[in-house]
């Protein structure tokens, strides 16, 4: 969330950025500095009341030392009556720092500067292009009738299982994820990045920390018994590792990458947009997660971008890099870029990839922080990406590299998968 003393000295800027993301509600700002007004007056009652208490205290002592007891039990009762005025004070503080807190958690991150106005994805700005987009077969098929053909994905088995968006891989379909996922891991461990393999379910307070709740209670799958919500992406429980900690300055940055099931209800999905693969409850994803010194969290932006192109182009698929504008971004990021790759099937982009820079918006609800060269402590910046999202990236494989007779793999795979074709 927003640091309330930069809501309290930019209150009129953060209205203007939170324009930029279409957030209707600029009088939660007002509403917020109300707030710390009046948890400010009360908390100076509360503490000039603990302060008579805490002088007449002493006094008591002093009065009872010299024998005059008198004098000490009306002292007595003068503070057996401050305490009681104190107590509706303390109920009342904790009252509006309560909806304070409430307030602040319903105000979005603010968007950078490089953020583009708009409403719609249609005014997300391309920044640049990669790959050349293939010429298919005459017979050419989109990917479910080539999971179906090569007995790759069984959709129908899902459904019966499970339900829809949940499908089964089968034999190769089931080879090709494994190898995707350990060639994932590997070129972002090449380049650094820590493997974890955390849960797949986290608590309230992590959820929290990363911004799913409150904003996207309704998209996650809640396990109600234990108040316990399975992951809508690996960065939950991967940035929540550093919750309520204080990092070394010099173990910035901390890079972490993390292969997990992903979980989200996609509540409202339906039709020829969410066919086959194009959209999942249930689906595979390798995560990239940096903490960051904040001044370097920008730098650190790019080169994780540059990161996933690479990755991209050694797949040999045809991707453009998109700058979401202000109406496209997640409440959470201050900056985020889509990566899309072309279904030459399909005749469309999809989306494998969001790498966004959340700034200290996480890193303040989490609490993560630092202590700088001068001991004073400061909150870092958090980053995460899809490195990558599997499901339409299996779509696009199988669709832009089919022939009259097999799906030829990118030579990157080959290794992985054992073989250079699927048949």
């Amino acid at each position: 969330m927003l640091q309330l003393a930069f809501i309290r000295q930019n209150a009129e800027f953060v209205k203007e950025r939170l324009r930029i993301k279409n957030f209707s509600e600029s009088e939660l700002v007002d509403a917020i500095v109300q707030l710390d007004d009046q948890r400010k007056k009360t908390q100076s009652e509360f503490d000039n009341t603990q302060a008579k208490i805490n002088a007449a205290s002493k006094e008591i002592g002093q009065l009872m030392a010299k024998g005059e007891k008198e004098i000490a039990e009306n002292k007595k009762q003068e503070v057996a009556s401050l305490k009681s005025s104190l107590q509706p004070v303390a109920e009342k503080l904790a009252t509006i720092e309560k909806e304070l807190n409430e307030t602040l958690v319903k105000l979005p991150n603010i968007p950078s500067e490089k953020v583009p106005p708009g409403k719609t994805p249609a005014d997300n700005v391309t920044l640049r292009e990669g790959g050349k987009k293939p010429v298919l077969p005459s017979r050419a098929v989109p990917h479910w009738d080539l999971a179906k053909k090569y007995n790759l994905i069984d959709f129908e088995l899902g459904n019966k299982i499970t339900g829809s968006g949940f499908p089964f891989y089968v034999n190769k379909g089931a080879k090709l994820q494994r190898a995707l996922i350990q060639y994932f891991l590997d070129f972002n461990i090449d380049a650094g990045y820590v493997e974890y393999q955390p849960p797949i379910m986290v608590n309230e307070a992590s959820a929290f920390g990363t911004g799913q709740l409150p904003d996207k209670e309704g998209q996650m799958y809640h396990a109600t018994e234990d108040n316990f919500y399975l992951i809508p992406t690996a960065e939950v429980p991967v940035t929540n590792i550093y919750r309520d900690e204080i990092v070394k300055e010099n173990d910035l940055p901390i890079r972490m990458t993390a292969y997990t099931p992903c979980f989200r209800r996609e509540a409202g999905s339906y039709g020829k947009d969410v066919r086959g693969l194009n959209r999942l409850h249930q689906f595979d994803k390798v995560e990239i997660v940096q903490i960051v010194h904040p001044e370097k969290s920008y730098a650190t932006h790019e080169e994780m971008v540059l990161h996933i192109e690479k990755l991209l182009q050694s797949l040999e698929l045809p991707y453009r890099i998109l700058i979401l504008c202000g109406g496209d971004m997640s409440f959470t990021s201050a900056l985020t870029y889509d990566f899309e790759v072309y279904s030459a099937a399909q005749e469309k982009w999809l989306e494998v990839s969001s790498v966004s820079n959340f700034e200290s918006y996480q890193t303040n609800r989490m609490k993560i922080r630092f202590k700088d060269a001068n001991g004073k402590t400061q909150l870092t910046h958090s980053l995460n990406g899809s490195s990558l999202a599997l499901p339409r990236i299996v779509a696009c494989l199988l669709e832009n590299n089919q022939t009259e007779k097999n799906i030829q793999l990118p030579k990157a795979l080959h290794s992985y998968f054992g073989n250079s074709v699927i048949d």
